[in-house]
């Protein structure tokens, strides 16, 4: 018996496709053909399965992280821990022995320790950098001022979305740029003979200005509607403070500071994005910025 089989045309591998003619049965088709066999025809009706996806050696697949929407406020996030914040932790460790020297101490010696630390014009001719950094290390006022408080949350919020280092650079960059903006004009109207020459002695120190900064930088990653109202807020506390002229140089540093906090939005936006996910864990829904 004859077999009627219809020949197709050889493709590029010289392939021959089966056919049948009307009632009749062509060559069986074989759903699954030779491995081995380069380009095989494959039946219209069935798509090409995508070959599944084997990690490499050493490769883990990425866990998927949690939205920002479904993180819970966790209240013991708001206070620093030697793992999570490790700068704010080691900040607020110094911040309170000094304030327990400043409490506890001799008042003579306290002075003493005060006035060498001071920011004021003559300390920043002659040692800038060491003065800087050590005016930073006491709190105007004692470990019960209301910038403590200040100092505890904004700088553990910040450095969970930041991390450590950069929670620094937005600290010590607010309070640098801040009390050479107070500092400088008060020794140019001394030269000018505007001021009296004891103003290049006036007594400057404390952690406020960098505590503004850090304010004004974490509110870019607060959503806008806690944002703006903490901004103003925080604003009209700083502005009734130098309407009432208790002491205008550091009420205009305080708000001299917030404005560079502010203008940090760009760069505390982008550090926050930058952050890998297991490091970003701890922030809070609060974090999530909006344009």
């Amino acid at each position: 018996m004859e077999r009627s089989v219809a020949v197709g045309a050889a493709g590029p591998a010289g392939r021959i496709g089966p056919a049948g003619s009307s009632g009749e049965t062509g060559l069986p088709e074989v759903a699954g053909l030779l491995d081995g066999m380069p380009q095989q025809r494959r039946p219209r009706s069935a798509p090409l399965a995508a070959p599944p996806s084997v990690p490499a050696p050493g490769d883990h697949a990425e866990p998927e992280t949690e939205a920002p929407e479904a993180r819970a406020l966790r209240p013991w996030h708001l206070l620093p821990t030697p793992t999570g914040t490790p700068f704010t932790f080691a900040y607020v460790v110094v911040l309170t022995v000094t304030s327990l020297i400043a409490t506890y101490a001799d008042p003579a010696l306290v002075h003493a320790l005060h006035q060498g630390s001071s920011t004021d014009v003559a300390h920043l001719l002659h040692a800038p950098v060491p003065v800087l950094l050590a005016s930073a290390l006491w709190i105007a006022g004692g470990i019960l001022a209301p910038y403590t408080l200040c100092f505890l949350l904004v700088l553990t919020m910040l450095e969970r979305r930041v991390g450590g280092v950069r929670t620094a650079v937005v600290f010590l960059l607010g309070h640098v740029l801040a009390t050479l903006a107070t500092e400088v004009p008060v020794g140019l109207a001394v030269l000018a003979g505007r001021l009296p020459d004891s103003s290049l002695h006036r007594l400057d120190y404390g952690v406020s200005f960098g505590v503004a900064t850090s304010i004004g930088a974490l509110t870019g990653l607060l959503r806008p509607w806690l944002r703006w109202p903490v901004l103003a807020l925080f604003g009209a506390m700083l502005i009734q403070d130098l309407l009432n002229l208790a002491d205008p140089l550091t009420n205009w540093g305080h708000l001299i500071a917030l404005v560079i906090g502010v203008g940090l939005w760009p760069a505390v936006r982008r550090w926050r994005t930058a952050r890998p996910a297991g490091e970003t864990a701890g922030a809070t829904s609060l974090s999530v910025s909006a344009a």
